[in-house]
């Protein structure tokens, strides 16, 4: 059953909740649709469920490693979309993945096999929002909310565009960079933040570089929540599976929480 991605997020940011979207690398081993279910069980407010791409420009070293391990363990978009619609976990979930993919698999088929697998949202990042139109169409004809993503270099006035066309959520990107765990928050989160929530009313997170329960909630003071997704995918690189998974989200929600 899809669960819709911004009416969700807005009923739970409504209850005072600070919001958490983890990142699952799709296909990675056997286990990874428990790793769904556990961090959903553990406080998860959404999923984003990674495609496997050859060449992730977005990704830094730990999640590229993770897309090319489950690349080398056959893991496909329609794989991986098959698998997740067995997922009914109660919360959205989304995938995040490269145009080359969509466009490959041709767009409304791609929109429409998200939506069969109970995808509510996609996340595709090296789409600019001037060519957004051809694949936002067959989005939404499918009922695919389609996340976009505001830089630190966003000019103000694409800001306002990137907001007004997103849906589900607007990701803020919090640093200039690739993905991948940092020693600190990013001085650039809390302006990223903080633009974002002066110019829009929907679900606004922080993503990219927010490795540890402490800087997720530091992040939140900015935004209404945080995609935390290096620093869970790292752990399940080094072989831990859903109850370890479960622990690391677990902290981060108790870190929210505690404000």
């Amino acid at each position: 059953m899809t669960v819709a991605v911004e009416p969700y997020l807005r009923a739970r940011r409504g209850e005072g909740r600070k919001l958490l979207v983890p990142y699952v690398t799709g296909g990675l081993g056997k286990h990874w649709l428990e790793v769904v279910r556990a961090v959903v069980d553990a406080g998860a407010d959404a999923v984003e469920i990674g495609i496997p791409f050859s060449d992730p420009v977005m990704d830094g070293v730990t999640i590229q490693e993770a897309s090319q391990r489950a690349i080398a363990l056959d893991a496909t978009p329609r794989s991986i979309l098959m698998e997740a619609a067995s997922l009914d976990v109660g919360v959205p979930l989304l995938v995040m993945t490269y145009y080359n993919l969509v466009l490959h698999a041709g767009l409304e088929r791609f929109a429409a096999e998200l939506a069969v697998a109970g995808i509510g949202g996609a996340i595709i990042p090296d789409l600019p929002l001037d060519e957004l139109a051809p694949w936002a169409e067959a989005a939404d004809e499918a009922g695919v909310e389609t996340v976009l993503l505001a830089a630190p270099t966003t000019t103000p006035e694409r800001v306002v565009a990137i907001c007004e066309r997103s849906r589900g959520f607007v990701y803020g990107v919090s640093l200039m960079g690739v993905t991948g765990e940092r020693t600190s928050l990013a001085a650039q989160a809390g302006e990223m933040g903080a633009r974002l929530k002066a110019v829009t009313d929907k679900p606004a997170l922080l993503g990219v570089g927010i490795s540890t329960p402490q800087q997720a909630a530091e992040a939140s003071q900015f935004a209404d929540g945080v995609v935390v997704g290096s620093a869970l995918v790292r752990r399940l690189l080094q072989g831990g599976g859903p109850s370890e998974a479960a622990d690391f989200i677990a902290s981060v929600r108790t870190a929210l929480d505690a404000g």
